[in-house]
């Protein structure tokens, strides 16, 4: 049996562009997903013992400011899967895009580039919302601590 013969012998759809930015899209969704519920799933402690180390550290380093102490050494953190999945969800999705452009240039079934398309770029912009909304929830969390400071470390 000859190369061309196992290629002929394949499904039609498993040859084109836009089957395969098809998939990509959609594997670009599940990644996405993954990253925002994977962190969740790691051992953390309690958010009230997070929010407290969070204003200790920020009124250490209020004191270590007004009192001109130099700054402590910064922690280097081993990345996590979850480091590498916030860049690797919206690349696979640019990826569906690029397959699916290729598949309408080349003139093919327009329903695959239109799915890989609409889930590639539904991917980068879910990811970019996730950001976005997470940015804004640190802000309020940071600002509400910030106006409590004197009533979580007050000595009365």
């Amino acid at each position: 049996m000859t190369n061309e013969s196992k290629i002929a012998d394949r499904p039609d759809f498993l040859r084109r562009w836009g089957f395969w930015g098809m998939i990509a899209g959609a594997l670009a969704m599940v990644l996405v997903f993954a990253h925002i519920a994977g962190p969740s799933l790691e051992p953390k402690p309690s958010v009230g013992s997070q929010i407290g180390e969070i204003a200790g550290e920020i009124r250490r380093s209020a004191w270590r400011s007004f009192l001109g102490l130099p700054k402590p050494p910064t922690e280097i953190k081993n990345p996590t899967i979850w480091d590498y999945m916030a860049f690797v969800a919206p690349f696979v999705g640019v990826l569906a895009i690029v397959l699916s452009v290729i598949s309408r240039v080349l003139r093919e079934n327009w329903r695959f580039a239109a799915y890989g398309t609409a889930l590639g770029a539904s991917a980068i912009v879910f990811h970019y919302f996730w950001w976005v909304a997470m940015l804004f929830a640190g802000v309020i969390l940071l600002v509400a601590i910030i106006e409590n400071i004197g009533d979580i470390f007050s000595f009365d």
